[in-house]
């Protein structure tokens, strides 16, 4: 089989190489484009067909590596500058269901599990909560804090000063144009 076959027949199949595949990835990383048919512009920008696309990310999602396609929003430009991360000193034999508990709350953005770091960090479990005001924020977690099992549980709130970075996850060490 020449390349030109290979070429071909990846043309007509729906299933990319694995070089097509990142440099996919590492396409829809940056976003998808604002146009009217992204995924047309994602197929012409990457020499792949629409469907192929498509089809690749279907796939993705059937695996779980996509969960959803979501927006950043820059929270602070809409007037969301009070943001708390919330530090819970939590039992380990209890960590999971607090976390199941905070992960329902609309107003927790993130919640996730990290090692203590005794004897001056005794806090293993993190929030984010954000609001337009302190007060909003602390009322918010004054109201999730009604659940009995979060009730007594040793906590701090850390607020933000100033924002230096914010974007979504990048995972791909492949730039959209293979290079």
């Amino acid at each position: 089989m020449t390349a030109q076959q290979l070429r071909f027949d990846n043309i007509e199949s729906q299933t990319l190489t694995p070089q097509q595949q990142l440099q996919l990835f590492a396409a829809i990383e940056q976003g998808l484009p604002l146009v009217a048919k992204p995924y047309d512009a994602l197929a012409k920008y990457l020499n792949i067909s629409e469907k192929q696309v498509i089809s690749t990310i279907e796939d993705w999602q059937e695996q779980g590596m996509i969960r959803r396609f979501g927006l950043v929003i820059r929270h602070r430009k809409l007037g969301y500058v009070a943001n708390a991360m919330v530090v819970w000193n939590v039992n380990d034999k209890s960590v999971d269901d607090v976390a199941a508990i905070l992960s329902k709350q609309k107003v927790v953005t993130l919640c996730y599990r990290r090692p203590r770091v005794l004897p001056d960090w005794p806090y293993n479990l993190f929030c984010m909560i954000h609001g337009k005001t302190r007060s909003q924020v602390i009322d918010q977690l004054n109201e999730i804090c009604q659940h009995d099992e979060l009730a007594n549980i040793d906590k701090k709130i850390l607020f933000s000063n100033k924002a230096y970075k914010q974007r979504g996850g990048k995972y791909s060490h492949t730039s959209a144009s293979g290079k």
